[in-house]
């Protein structure tokens, strides 16, 4: 655990052409990180489907199995290549589904990960994003399925395979009422994050979807701050001209709420900086 007293520029969350839904390669975002005055990029591609017998099961949500190991060689080959540049982390973005942990971690225990972003894209076999579940969905339901991503966020959060929780209130994107559904379970998940000393991450892809905005919303993280739990950053860009979109609000607006420090991570260690 280091703790660094100037202000270092970061973006823990990119992804590239590989997952099929993003433009531009690896280079391309280590490119426009240098552009940006950015002192530490981290490359965070979502995984294969591990536990699906196909190797491209999802071709426009995720890469292949036999792509994995050639994203890690490449991300090390450009953490060599750019060494005194920039720093260049070897990340990785995770869907968490609990009944297959055992079937990534194998995958992740094999590379020298610097980080590992665990999100939640699914409740119910539905993505997240999906804005047509909720006319189905009375009252109760809407309540029922908020209580459902949030037990997920808090079982990724008690399962140790990840450094970083992502994006812990982006089913919000195409269904900005979903703030309003009302439920403890926000609070007992951040208290559950703190518990387990995760990080979570501020992260600005909010402003593509519906939603506007970051991911989470300010009271998400007064609460966090409120229940000790650790901030990091990301854009979450899937096109190279995201990269550190909105670093310096974010970092403006987490002194406001009295953060006093935010954090990266180099080989699953985290890097204080402060604010």
């Amino acid at each position: 655990m280091t703790n660094l007293g100037d202000q270092i520029k970061f973006d823990l969350h990119t992804h590239h052409e590989r997952c099929g839904h993003a433009r531009g390669s690896i280079r391309d975002y280590i490119e426009a990180a240098i552009d940006k005055g950015l002192h530490v990029i981290g490359i965070a591609d979502h995984t294969p489907y591990f536990s699906k017998p196909e190797d491209h099961a999802l071709p426009n949500v995720a890469m292949a199995k036999s792509e994995f190991p050639k994203y890690v060689n490449e991300v090390l080959r450009l953490k060599e290549e750019y060494k005194g540049k920039i720093e260049v982390l070897l990340g990785i973005e995770a869907d968490f589904f609990p009944e297959q942990v055992k079937d990534y971690r194998p995958y992740f225990d094999k590379y020298p990960f610097d980080y590992i972003i665990g999100s939640v894209h699914q409740v119910d076999g539905i993505s997240i994003f999906n804005r047509r579940r909720w006319k189905r969905l009375s009252e109760k339901e809407k309540v029922q399925t908020k209580e459902t991503y949030y037990d997920l966020i808090e079982r990724s959060a008690r399962s140790g395979l990840y450094q970083i929780l992502g994006h812990i209130d982006a089913m919000k994107g195409f269904y900005p009422e979903f703030s309003t559904i009302e439920t403890n379970a926000v609070e007992k998940t951040l208290k559950s994050i703190g518990e387990h000393d995760m990080a979570i991450e501020v992260n600005t892809s909010g402003k593509t979807k519906d939603v506007g905005g970051w991911y989470p919303a300010d009271d998400i993280l007064e609460r966090a701050h409120h229940f000790g739990v650790k901030i990091t950053f990301g854009s979450d860009a899937h096109d190279p001209e995201r990269v550190g979109d909105d670093f310096e609000l974010v970092a403006k607006k987490l002194k406001d709420i009295g953060y006093k420090e935010w954090c990266y991570f180099r080989n699953k260690e985290r890097v204080f900086i402060s604010l």
